[in-house]
């Protein structure tokens, strides 16, 4: 009975890789779907956006069009993507298009303003929210509500907008206070383009509501290319600032510290979520009055109580839990037998030279089957079971 007993506990109970991949399976499934969606919108928005505003894409939303168009008049044009490049640019030659004004950090705006205004060029800026146009168009706004109507009539004195007539300029829409400012392309009342020109010399400021005048596939609609062309074409040569994560001057904090860097307010948040914090302490530590022991309904059998604990160290494969409860109760069950104290019923020492003693055998052979390692399933924990069975009745039958 004991070289059995030792045979079918030696095993180890560590998880094979079929049960790691019956538990994980769910949530690796999960991830997979996760991520092959994830895949699949950024190729489907990447197809659709791919080259959006750049003067060298061909694609529907690039802007390779109005770029051949200008240089057939004469204008060259040059890409930059770091703010270095588009402040070094700067010149009463050049026409400065910034293409995503709210990418770049109020740091990024002061400077290049600082840059632009002295220079007597123009700038261009495309479709710029209350993010940006404030610092880089100074006393020009835009207005929360954009404008539904895509296409819309000049209705201004600017020579430029009065040539070209009806464009696709609805977006963006703004206000403005800088005296001077032309004012076109209205949408309920605000305009959709403005022309702000500088406090001094001759250079200026465009402000477009939307980039749609510049689209490949919008430019021979309207008159989207005759109105791109005169505001991007009246200097020699344009620079097209596309503003790139990878610009050191988008991380450069100067001399901010941590706290300058936070927003505002956060302050007055923190202190909010802390006195909320304490509040569901106090809540969920409320005391409705002292303890009161409840009487159960009915009486609950020892045998059912067993059986659903048994149940619960199947359901989660416990065979190691459920191994040591059986040899505890039999090493608990067997020390008076053999004379040994309550105590020292746990102590391989004490318990198995006894149980040399009462059986005329090897109390070694035995230590497998007491305090042997767990079986490997469930065969094997019931194969401990009726061992541990066997030597008790054998211990109380001699």
């Amino acid at each position: 009975m004991t070289e059995a007993a030792l045979a079918s506990t030696s095993t180890s109970a560590s998880p094979t890789a079929r049960q790691w991949w019956t538990r994980a399976r769910g949530v690796v499934l999960a991830l997979v779907l996760l991520l092959v969606a994830a895949v699949v919108m950024a190729a489907v928005r990447s197809d659709a956006r791919h080259g959006r505003l750049d003067p060298r894409s061909a694609d529907p939303y690039g802007s390779r069009a109005v770029a051949e168009l200008l240089a057939d008049q004469g204008v060259s044009t040059r890409v930059v993507t770091t703010l270095d490049k588009a402040r070094a640019a700067a010149a009463p030659d050049t026409t400065l298009l910034i293409a995503a004004p709210d990418l770049l950090t109020k740091r990024q705006q002061t400077l290049l303003k600082r840059t632009t205004e002295p220079s007597n060029g123009r700038t261009v800026l495309i479709a710029p929210g209350s993010p940006s146009v404030g610092t880089l168009a100074p006393g020009v706004s835009a207005d929360p509500a954009v404008s539904f109507d895509s296409t819309l009539s000049p209705d201004c004195a600017l020579p430029a907008a009065r040539r070209a007539g009806s464009a696709d300029t609805g977006g963006v829409r703004y206000t403005s206070g800088a005296p001077g400012t032309d004012t076109c392309y209205p949408s309920d009342g605000l305009p959709t383009l403005l022309r702000v020109p500088a406090a001094s010399g001759s250079g200026d400021t465009i402000v477009l509501g939307a980039p749609d005048i510049l689209y490949n596939d919008r430019l021979d609609e309207q008159g989207n290319a005759s109105l791109a062309l005169q505001l991007l074409g009246s200097r020699s040569h344009l620079v097209w600032y596309l503003p790139s994560l990878s610009d050191d001057s988008a991380t450069d904090a100067g001399d901010q510290s941590f706290f300058d860097l936070l927003p505002s307010g956060w302050l007055w948040g923190t202190l909010q979520l802390f006195i909320a914090a304490i509040l569901a302490a106090l809540w969920r530590a409320r005391r409705m009055g002292p303890l009161v022991p409840e009487r159960l309904p009915v009486a609950i059998r020892a045998s059912e109580t067993a059986e659903g604990r048994a149940r619960l160290y199947r359901k989660t494969n416990a065979r190691d839990r459920a191994a040591s409860a059986l040899r505890s109760a039999t090493r608990t069950r067997l020390a008076p037998l053999i004379g040994v104290p309550p105590a020292q019923a746990h102590a391989p020492e004490s318990l198995l030279p006894a149980l040399s003693a009462r059986l005329d055998g090897d109390g070694q052979a035995l230590l497998p089957l007491l305090f042997g390692p767990p079986p490997r399933d469930d065969a094997a924990l019931v194969s401990l079971a009726d061992q541990l069975d066997a030597l008790e009745r054998e211990v109380r039958i001699s």
